[in-house]
């Protein structure tokens, strides 16, 4: 009580509600990125039962909405090449009215036995990808199903390994997916970006509660499929990776391939406008999350911007103590970030984290903002 009367006395009701809002604040942030975010750096699936004593055959199912040749060329044979110790096979839907393609594709099937290709395509409707992957998944040949995108490319030859490995232990796998790196700053944002909304989904995952997964690597078994009746909230053309997952998912059956070697990486399609437009077309579904992803999420961000304002009046307003100690916490807290951002880093192979972080820890909030802000409208393309 004495402390406390000193710190009135000396900076007055204004300044300790001050001082106490920042301690408030900078503890609140400690908490997710040493307590809630420290688990993806701790996790190791390893601990975890296996239901399986040897990786099963998967069928690897993926859309295609695009004449996109130099997948043909590329992205399709590093799938084909993957290293993997049993049956695996790629099922391609083609979703498209272009003959010479589709004859393409069904080339390929002479150098890799294991490609099966169909196609559907219907000028009255449009086709959404559960539709699509709902026809693959039916022409696949085994129980265990992988879901990518033409999008994305395996990180290595070891990436089907990993996915199989984590079937070992849960009906349903949750992997990461990168973003390709690039030169450039904005490049550097959006890795970080996508590292740190995964890494609030990769929390809870490894925690039991599991609520989404990345739509560029994920999967689940047959049975999971069509006991729960195929995809939900048809009414969408998006939430395979989510509000289907939700559904499916149990404490106990969610298997998690945290190893750099079992990551998918995705194309850098645009700057951060492109970015913020993908995160709001995706967002559609956050509003059917459940409440404490919800409010997990919001209490960090929100936590981190107002510690920020926060600290930023202590700087202009306050006596040069009251500055120097707000300061030390404010590097206290980045010290904390950084050691979390690096170790998950190194889970899931993003490189070059460490050096710049400070840049994206700045900007994050003013994105994330933005993106609120442009949640308020509706995406009407992730709606039927």
């Amino acid at each position: 009580m004495q402390y406390i009367d000193y710190i009135v006395q000396h900076y007055g009701w204004q300044g300790t509600a001050l001082a106490g809002v920042i301690l408030l604040l900078f503890f609140i942030q400690l908490y997710y990125h040493i307590v809630v975010y420290g688990r993806v750096a701790r996790f190791r699936n390893s601990r975890r039962r296996k239901i399986h004593d040897a990786e099963p055959p998967i069928s690897i199912v993926i859309p295609i909405f695009s004449e996109d040749y130099n997948y043909l060329d590329t992205r399709l044979h590093d799938i084909m090449g993957q290293q993997y110790p049993t049956n695996f096979e790629l099922v391609l839907v083609y979703v498209g009215a272009d003959n010479d393609y589709f004859e393409e594709l069904n080339k390929m099937r002479l150098r890799y036995p294991n490609l099966v290709v169909t196609r559907i395509y219907e000028p009255r409707f449009p086709i959404t990808v559960k539709l699509a992957l709902n026809i693959g998944i039916k022409s696949a040949h085994y129980e265990h199903i992988v879901i990518t995108t033409a999008d994305a490319a395996p990180a290595s030859e070891q990436w089907l390994a990993t996915m199989g490995k984590a079937f070992m232990r849960g009906n349903i796998v949750l992997g990461y997916t990168a973003i390709e790196p690039a030169k450039g700053l904005t490049n550097y944002l959006i890795r970080m970006s996508r590292m740190q909304i995964s890494t609030y989904w990769l929390a809870s995952a490894v925690n039991g509660r599991t609520y989404r997964g990345s739509r560029h690597n994920f999967g689940f078994t047959k049975s999971l499929y069509f006991g729960n009746k195929g995809f939900t909230h048809l009414n969408m053309a998006i939430g395979e990776n989510d509000l289907f997952v939700q559904s499916i998912a149990k404490r106990n059956n969610v298997s998690v391939a945290l190893v750099p070697k079992g990551a998918m990486v995705e194309g850098q399609w645009g700057g951060v406008k492109w970015w913020i437009n993908h995160l709001h077309h995706y967002g559609e579904a956050y509003r059917f999350y459940p409440i404490a992803a919800r409010n997990e999420a919001e209490w960090e961000i929100g936590s981190q911007a107002l510690f920020f304002l926060t600290v930023l009046t202590a700087l202009i307003f306050m006596p040069l103590e009251f500055k120097a100690a707000a300061l030390l916490l404010l590097i206290i807290r980045y010290i904390a970030v950084v050691v979390r951002a690096r170790s998950i880093a190194k889970r899931v192979g993003e490189k070059g984290v460490v050096l710049r972080y400070f840049i994206f820890d700045l900007f994050n909030p003013l994105m994330m903002i933005c993106l609120r802000i442009a949640m308020l409208r509706k995406d009407s393309t992730a709606w039927k």
